[in-house]
């Protein structure tokens, strides 16, 4: 089975949880900008979590499938020719367009049985700055044919016949879209990061009181945070040290970066802050053009908000679960 590429949309990859293990010799984990609408998308199609799907960003693509095709749609509200957050099941032959997103910035479009390129470091990311895993190491352009598992067919039709049994001949539930922002400017809890004394108070000050603009030059490396121009009272060199999903760097232009899911392994510019875990995936759904504003948070609070986090997500899951009969 093959799902076709009619026309690419904006910066649509291939991605699944990542590839893990391998920051010590260079390499990020990548994989979704957004985990959890990719677990949700997965669990509707009746995948496991970390099922390769497409990663759609603010401008969605026309595709067309070859067979019948169970699948799910799950992250930004995008303007599509199916309902989001649900499984629907596409006919064979016929055409999906998803227009813009009206409210958020990235959706996961998950197939049952998942996309089937081969895996690169047991995973099947595509990895842009690397040019490796998904569909030949780069963004889907128009003319590629994905790969589906060879059942997909056959578990699409299995998995819905089981839900219109469960839940009648329909399937009325949706998922709740727990990163899509309601409104902006999203609050993202933020640790002092190792660096956060080189700046003085009043640099402190304005990072936390500032409401910052996600710059247009922004991609799934980095989001460049427009504002006041942050400067570091010390003028001796940093030494590269590690740097992780979540680090807000400040190079010597003084922009902010917050470093998303193909961040670089290390860097030499100050570490301004930590953006906690749990409010990641949160960032991941503003667009160019949006806001956030960070408040100050702990370890322990930290940790809270991931388990929190973590609670919902599971929850989710086990609903959808039930929904299918597990």
């Amino acid at each position: 089975m093959t799902l076709h590429v009619l026309r690419p949309g904006l910066l649509m990859t291939v991605q699944d949880m990542g590839r893990h293990g391998h920051q010590h010799v260079g390499l990020c984990p990548g994989g979704a900008m957004d985990p959890i609408a990719l677990a949700l998308a997965n669990a509707l199609a009746g995948n496991e979590p970390g099922t390769a799907a497409l990663e759609i960003t603010v401008l969605g693509p026309d595709l067309q499938f070859d067979r019948d095709t169970l699948v799910a749609l799950v992250g930004a509200d995008f303007e599509a020719e199916m309902p989001l957050n649900r499984p629907v099941l596409i006919a064979g032959g016929s055409r999906l367009s998803i227009s813009r997103a009206a409210r958020g910035a990235r959706a996961y479009l998950a197939v049952a049985g998942g996309i089937t390129v081969p895996e690169v470091l047991g995973s099947r990311s595509t990895y842009l700055p690397g040019g490796f895993g998904g569909l030949a190491g780069r963004v889907l352009k128009r003319g590629d044919a994905l790969p589906l598992a060879e059942n997909s067919e056959a578990l699409s039709r299995e998995r819905f016949e089981r839900l219109k049994r469960k839940r009648g001949s329909s399937v009325p539930w949706s998922v709740p879209s727990f990163t899509v922002p309601a409104r902006e400017p999203i609050v993202l809890h933020a640790i002092e990061g190792e660096h956060f004394g080189d700046f003085d108070a009043n640099m402190q000050r304005a990072f936390f009181e500032t409401v910052w603009r996600v710059t247009p030059d922004s991609n799934r490396m980095g989001y460049r945070l427009g504002g006041p121009t942050l400067a570091r009272a010390k003028t001796d060199e940093i030494i590269s040290g590690p740097t992780c999903l979540g680090s807000v760097q400040v190079p010597a232009d003084g922009v902010p970066i917050a470093l998303m899911a193909d961040h670089q392994t290390t860097g030499g510019y100050p570490r301004m802050a930590e953006i906690a875990s749990a409010d990641v995936p949160r960032l991941a759904q503003i667009a160019p053009g949006g806001t956030v504003h960070f408040a100050r948070c702990g370890l322990d609070m930290a940790a809270e908000l991931r388990k929190d986090a973590r609670t919902r997500l599971e929850t989710a899951l086990r609903g959808i679960a039930w929904a299918y009969g597990n």
